[in-house]
C-alpha cells in the first residue's frame, strides 16, 4: 500500500535536456525524467504491482510501439492499482523500441527508487506509470524548452522552419500521432502518446509547434516537450550540448583539454625529475657501492633504488 492515501501527483524533479539531432543521436540518450513526491512501502502490495507493470511495459515493447496497462492485483486495495505507459518514437524497430524501454524502465528504477508514481523520457522512448490515472488524459504542461541561438530573421533557414513546422502541424483528419519532416537542411520531428484521440493529438500537437515556433523565435533549432507530445527541429547537425549557444559545448572542451594538457605536462616533469635523481644516485652507487642496496639475513637482495625508480617511471608513463 502506497505511504499516503492522497493521489499523487507527478512533480518532475529533475530536468536534464542533450539537444541533439532526433534522426541521428542515441536512442538511449536521457532527456528529462520526474517522479512523485509520495513514497510507497517496500513489500507492500503496490511494491509488487509497480514492478508488474514496468516488466509489462519492457515485454510488450518487443512486439509493438505503444501500449498501456492497468494492473489491479487481486485481493489488494484501490489505492494500490498502478497505471501506465510506454510509448516508443514512430521511425524504431521493435528491438530499437525494446531495447529503449528496457533501458528507461532500468533509469527509472533507479531514479524514482519507492516512489508512487514517474516517468522517464529518453531519446527514443517515453516511460510512465502512476497509482492515479492519466490514461487518455490530454496534459500540454510544458516540460522541457530548449532554444538555439539566434539567425538572422531573414535567413532562407527561417523561412525553411516554418514551411517545416507546418507541414508537422498540418492535419488531413487521420489519426497520425507521429511525424516527420524536412526542407533542406532543417529537419523536423513530432509526435504524441498513444493514448490520446486524434482530436486530442492534433490538439497538443498544435500547442507545443506553436510554443516553439513563438518562444524559439528565429533560433537556429528548438525543442518544445509538453507531458503528452513534443516537438522539435534542427537545422543542420548545429546543435548545443546542455547549454543555450553552441560556444559554451566548446568552452567546456577546451577547458578539458587545457586541464589534461596541465596533467600531461606534470606526469612528465616527475618522470624527468626521476629519471635525474635515478642518474645521480647511480652516479652515487659508485663510491658508494652499499648505499643504496640493502642485504637482508639471507643474502637476498633488495631492488636498488635505481630499479625501483625505474619501476615507478614505467608505471607513471602506463597511466598516461
Amino acid at each position: 500500500m502506497a505511504s499516503a492515501t492522497r493521489k499523487a501527483s507527478f512533480l518532475p524533479f529533475l530536468l536534464l535536456f542533450v539537444t541533439i539531432n532526433p534522426s541521428n543521436s542515441a536512442t538511449d540518450t536521457f532527456v528529462f525524467g520526474g517522479c512523485s513526491q509520495l513514497k510507497f512501502i517496500s513489500g507492500s502490495p503496490y511494491e509488487y504491482n509497480v514492478n508488474s507493470i514496468l516488466t509489462s511495459l519492457v515485454n510488450s515493447a518487443m512486439f509493438t510501439s505503444y501500449n498501456n496497462f492497468t494492473i489491479r492485483a487481486s485481493g489488494s486495495a484501490s489505492q494500490d492499482t498502478v497505471y501506465g505507459l510506454f510509448q516508443c518514437r514512430g521511425d524504431l524497430s521493435n528491438g530499437d523500441c525494446a531495447r529503449c524501454v528496457a533501458k528507461a524502465v532500468s533509469q527509472l528504477g533507479t531514479l524514482c527508487l519507492d516512489s508512487t508514481g514517474g516517468g522517464l523520457q529518453l531519446e527514443g522512448c517515453f516511460v510512465k506509470y502512476d497509482n492515479t490515472t492519466f490514461l487518455g488524459v490530454e496534459d500540454k504542461t510544458v516540460v522541457v524548452r530548449r532554444c538555439g541561438p539566434l539567425v538572422s530573421t531573414s535567413s532562407d533557414a527561417l523561412a525553411r522552419r516554418d514551411a517545416v513546422l507546418a507541414y508537422l502541424g498540418a492535419t488531413d483528419g487521420t489519426y497520425n500521432p507521429f511525424r516527420i519532416g524536412g526542407s533542406g537542411d532543417v529537419q523536423g520531428v513530432a509526435q504524441c502518446v498513444g493514448d490520446l484521440s486524434p482530436s486530442e493529438c492534433q490538439d497538443c500537437l498544435s500547442e507545443a509547434i506553436g510554443r516553439l515556433k513563438t518562444d524559439c523565435a528565429a533560433a537556429k533549432w528548438g525543442d518544445m516537450y509538453l507531458a503528452k507530445c513534443y516537438a522539435r527541429y534542427t537545422e543542420g547537425r548545429d546543435r548545443s550540448h546542455g547549454g543555450n549557444d553552441t560556444n559554451n559545448n566548446d568552452d567546456e572542451i577546451e577547458k578539458t583539454l587545457a586541464i589534461l594538457i596541465g596533467l600531461i605536462a606534470v606526469v612528465a616533469l616527475i618522470i624527468i625529475f626521476l629519471s635525474f635523481l635515478s642518474k645521480l644516485c647511480e652516479k652515487g652507487g659508485k663510491d658508494f657501492p652499499n648505499a643504496l642496496t640493502l642485504q637482508v639475513v639471507n643474502k637476498q637482495t633488495i631492488p636498488s633504488l635505481h630499479t625501483a625508480n625505474l619501476g615507478l617511471s614505467a608505471a607513471l608513463f602506463l597511466f598516461l
